[in-house]
């Protein structure tokens, strides 16, 4: 879990009250984040595109290093007929 000091929470009442104060602290780099709250709990983050776009990209790398591993799993994994599996379960192409 991220840890937000008490500078970085904002109400979503003083977020729509200050919107533009609270972009330019992220723009301007004077705040790293911004965690919204709402009925005293955290729904959102604000943060600037260049880290947005730096956490998608290692998202997605990870997300195709799992699909490379699952990949390789079942490259050596034992792997039957469409046909074979359809008369093991009693299935005709018809039921399909």
């Amino acid at each position: 879990m991220i840890a937000y000091t008490r500078n970085e929470i904002i109400s979503a009442t003083d977020m729509a009250r200050s919107f533009s104060t609270a972009l330019n602290s992220i723009l301007e780099h004077t705040k790293e984040k911004l965690a919204i709250s709402k009925n005293n709990q955290l729904q959102a983050v604000l943060i600037n595109i260049e880290e947005y776009e730096r956490l998608k990209e290692a998202y997605d790398t990870l997300e195709h290093i799992e699909m490379a591993k699952k990949i390789e799993e079942r490259k050596n994994s034992k792997s039957i007929s469409l046909e074979a599996s359809m008369k093991r379960h009693g299935i005709s192409i018809d039921e399909l």
